[in-house]
C-alpha cells in the first residue's frame, strides 16, 4: 500500500514514515511540504492513501484536498491536526477527508484509521471527537438547528457514529441492508450531510454521542 505524507514540517513527516515503515504492507512512496508539491505529485504517481496537513504554505489542506478529489476521486485522504484546528474539519469533510487523527496520535490508532477508510469508513480519532464534544458543549450557538429525525433514524446515526457498516447495523437491529441503507439516505437528506463523516460531525454538534 503506498502512501503519501503531506506536512511542512519536515521532522514530523520524518518521524511518521518511521513508524509507518515498520508496519508491513505499508510503505511511504512519496513526500510533500505544501499542497502545491502534494497535487504536483499527486499528478504524476497514484497513492493509495494520503496523510494531509490543514495548515500549510502555498495551498492549505482544505484546498489541496478539494483539488485532490476532483483530480483522482477514489483518493483516500486522513486528515492530520493539532488542537484548536477543530474550527476547519466541517470543511475538510466537504472536501472528501475520510479520516481525522490528532498529531499525538499513537502507531495502533494509525493504523486502525488506515485500515477503516481502506475499507471504505470514516474514522474519527476518539480523543478528537472528546476534544470537538469539548468544544461544542462550551459554545452553545454553534450547535444546529436539530433535524426532525424519527427515534429509528437516531439510533441508526449513532451506530453509524460508531463505526459500524449498514450490514453491521443490520444484524444488530435485526431489519435488512436495504431497510438500513434508505433510512441512512433519510438521514443524510434531514441533516443535509453529504457522506458519512458529514454525519458524525452532525452528531458531536447536537451533542447527540455521549463519550
Amino acid at each position: 500500500m503506498e502512501i503519501l505524507l503531506v506536512d511542512d514540517h519536515t521532522l514530523f513527516r520524518n518521524g511518521l514514515k518511521m513508524l509507518l515503515d515498520t508496519l508491513p504492507g505499508y510503505v511511504v512512496t512519496g513526500e510533500a511540504s505544501n499542497g502545491k508539491e502534494f497535487l504536483e505529485l499527486l499528478a504524476k504517481h497514484d497513492y493509495d492513501i494520503v496523510f494531509l496537513d490543514i495548515e500549510m504554505p502555498e495551498i492549505n489542506g482544505i484546498e489541496a484536498a478539494k483539488r485532490a478529489i476532483e483530480l483522482k476521486p477514489e483518493l483516500k485522504i486522513i486528515t492530520l491536526s493539532m488542537y484548536g484546528d477543530e474550527e476547519y474539519y466541517d470543511q475538510m469533510v466537504d472536501a472528501g477527508a475520510k479520516g481525522f487523527l490528532l498529531k499525538n496520535t499513537n502507531l495502533q490508532e494509525v493504523k486502525t484509521a488506515i485500515d477503516t477508510v481502506m475499507n471504505g469508513g470514516n474514522y474519527f480519532s476518539q480523543e478528537l471527537m472528546q476534544s470537538l464534544l469539548r468544544n461544542y458543549k462550551s459554545v452553545k450557538e454553534a450547535k444546529e438547528p436539530e433535524a426532525e429525525l424519527s427515534e429509528r433514524e437516531i439510533e441508526i446515526l449513532l451506530l453509524i457514529c460508531s463505526g459500524l457498516s449498514n450490514q453491521e447495523i443490520g444484524d444488530q437491529l435485526f431489519i435488512s441492508k436495504r431497510t438500513v441503507e434508505k433510512h441512512r439516505a433519510n438521514i443524510l437528506c434531514k441533516s443535509n450531510c453529504k457522506n458519512t463523516a458529514g454525519l458524525v460531525m452532525y452528531a458531536i454538534k447536537n451533542q447527540m454521542i455521549e463519550m
